[in-house]
């Protein structure tokens, strides 16, 4: 029997099914928080986590600008 050749699902419509994206670590702690984004600066208690987190954890730049923090990157 010869081999069949080409790909079986050509023409067949991909997957409809996209993966659900959950919230970042960020975003879970400023809900814990509490907190709207306009009360992300003033915030000590996020601040604190962001300083403890900068390096592992999603952090938006715009805050670790705003607090003159540097996050290393490592690729």
């Amino acid at each position: 029997m010869a081999k069949k050749r080409g790909n079986p699902n050509w023409g067949k419509a991909w997957p409809t099914s996209f993966p659900i994206l959950s919230p970042t670590s960020f975003e879970g702690a400023t809900k814990t928080l509490g907190l709207s984004p306009g009360d992300f600066e003033g915030s000590i208690l996020l601040r604190e986590w962001v300083l403890k987190n900068k390096n592992q954890k999603y952090v938006p730049l715009e805050l670790l600008r705003a607090w003159g923090f540097t996050a290393e990157v490592g690729l």
